[in-house]
């Protein structure tokens, strides 16, 4: 088997993994893994923005605030903090890298999206992410330290622990990752002091999702597998604007085209959302508009609603939106003409494997940021573009805390490593299962643990995940090794892990919404957490 070893491994290379890796690698040498290659990613696709601060007439506290509105009474406040007076310096950061923000004038131009209640989302037009990648992603490829391994795969951590024990303990420590080269099928050890773990979110644990397709919640199961309490996980944000169009599924209609005046209609016109939130209307926080649009849906029996944007007129779409003008008009839909049809999608996970202010978890060595994290901002529901913010401040947190504390990653280790066993076995009619489990799993996901749940539905997923889990486990420890067999594992993990979180909240609070138990219930004011070493999945 072969052995690649380096100070820091970096594994996921969306905002969070490159700001880290970038900083890092003016420590040491650094190893960087992409699933795919750097285009897969969740940062990439992102259209909206990342939030600052930047607004005279806007405050830290105004930003801070608006995040634990947001929240409904489960952001940490330390951490919020944290991450809004850090936001001017990230997008400083971000500029001097040679991201190019939208201006007006000499100063950047300020978008405002829901549940803000001032302008404070900086962009680059409406890709706002490409803009990041294709910045970072040029000093990554230029800097001598940095080694990326595109089409790489990680499997499982590699922790070593005490001699007679096997769990996690004070003294157990992260070397590394077994990775697998998804175009050869071989696995390779790729070990380092320091594992930082960026892989994104669990979007594909549901049929209809803004995520990359690479977004199977990989990072959360491996540190739960490791030992790493998961948190949260009941708070999935659907975003309330997927296009509704049979070739183009994914994409995006973002939060923008609401914060430039976007209007939602039903099938037959009217204008719905002051019916759900008189105030925001179309910018209330994304858990109300997204329960709008799917009340709408289920009176009307129709399979979207529309977002109308064509009193804006052309030359303001086109500055402000173009290439969501230019997309939708490639697939015949002129948005200065008619409305888009647009429905709620799976897009972004609240909750995540649990890190302080460092971005450390409790496993030596290993350290994670970004949206497959629990950092405490979130809460119950996220605030639209606080998580590019959260990925840029989290990689440069952690980077910064490891150079002040050199005896992290100053040891190569080199140690005896077992080998990985490969299991040849082919059974064709098998392996041609594991498309029909992966729509399965995503499909009463969909059914039972969306927008709206039920205690018959939580109940009526549980049983049924937890016989798919098995079958699939034993897939997993039977056949050949491959990418869709490990990431078909790592969504059935993520899918029971949110349905036992849903089940275990007996109240709506945020993105968690059952109808049997519909207002938030303050005894319930608490973090949803599944400890592995107590009664996880695998014990």
């Amino acid at each position: 088997m072969d052995m690649h070893h380096a100070h820091f491994l970096v594994i996921g290379g969306g905002i969070s993994g490159l700001t880290f890796a970038l900083k890092v690698a003016e420590l040491g040498k650094v190893h960087l893994l992409l699933k795919d290659d750097v285009a897969s990613c969740s940062t990439w696709l992102a259209q909206g923005g990342i939030n600052a601060v930047l607004d005279p007439e806007d405050s830290f506290e105004s930003h801070i605030q608006d995040t634990l509105d947001c929240g409904y009474g489960l952001c940490d406040e330390d951490v919020v903090r944290l991450v809004v007076e850090n936001g001017p310096r990230a997008v400083k950061n971000l500029a001097e890298a040679g991201v190019d923000f939208t201006k007006s004038g000499d100063h950047l131009r300020l978008h405002r999206e829901g549940g803000h209640t001032h302008h404070r989302v900086v962009h680059a037009q409406d890709a706002t992410g490409a803009a990041i990648m294709k910045a970072l992603w040029a000093k990554t490829q230029a800097h001598p330290n940095i080694t990326i391994f595109e089409n790489h795969m990680a499997i499982d951590l590699i922790v070593q622990h005490p001699p007679g024990t096997h769990t996690l303990n004070a003294h157990s420590q992260a070397i590394g990752a077994y990775v697998l080269a998804t175009q050869t099928k071989r696995v390779s050890a790729f070990l380092a002091p320091v594992t930082y773990l960026a892989t994104g979110g669990i979007g594909k644990v549901y049929p209809y999702t803004s995520n990359a397709h690479a977004a199977t919640g990989d990072g959360i199961v491996m540190a739960y597998r490791a030992g790493i309490e998961v948190v949260n996980m009941e708070f999935i944000q659907f975003h309330p604007t997927l296009l509704f169009h049979p070739k183009k599924r994914s994409f995006l209609i973002s939060e923008v085209v609401r914060g430039e005046g976007g209007i939602l209609r039903d099938v037959n016109g009217r204008a719905f959302m002051a019916d759900y939130h008189p105030q925001m209307k179309e910018l209330a926080p994304r858990d109300v508009v997204a329960r709008a649009i799917d009340a709408e849906i289920k009176k009307s029996g129709y399979d979207c609603v529309y977002l109308d944007v064509t009193h804006l007129g052309l030359d303001r779409i086109q500055q402000h939106f173009p290439n969501i003008y230019q997309t939708l008009f490639d697939l015949g839909i002129d948005i200065t003409k008619e409305s888009i049809p647009v429905v709620p999608g799976a897009h972004y996970c609240c909750g995540g494997l649990r890190v302080d202010r460092d971005g450390r978890t409790v496993l030596s060595g290993l350290f994670a940021g970004g949206e497959c994290t629990f950092t405490g901002l979130h809460g119950a529901n996220r605030l639209a573009s606080n998580s590019l913010l959260e990925g840029a401040v989290y990689g440069a947190q952690t980077a910064v805390y490891l150079s002040s504390h050199p005896e992290c990653y100053a040891e190569i280790p080199t140690p005896l490593v077992a080998e990985w066993i490969y299991h040849d076995y082919s059974d064709p009619d098998e392996e041609a299962l594991v498309a029909p489990l992966w729509r399965e799993v995503r499909q009463f996901m969909w059914n039972y643990v969306g927008i709206v749940r039920s205690d018959k539905r939580l109940s009526r997923a549980l049983a049924r995940v937890k016989y798919l889990r098995k079958e699939i486990e034993r897939s997993y420890w039977n056949f050949r090794i491959s990418r869709d067999l490990v990431e078909l594992r790592n969504i059935s993990v993520i899918a029971e892990l949110i349905v036992k979180s849903a089940v275990a909240r007996k109240e709506s609070r945020g993105l968690h919404y059952n109808i049997d138990h519909p207002q938030p219930d303050e005894k319930q004011l608490k973090d949803t957490v599944i400890d592995p070493t107590r009664h996880g999945l695998f014990r």
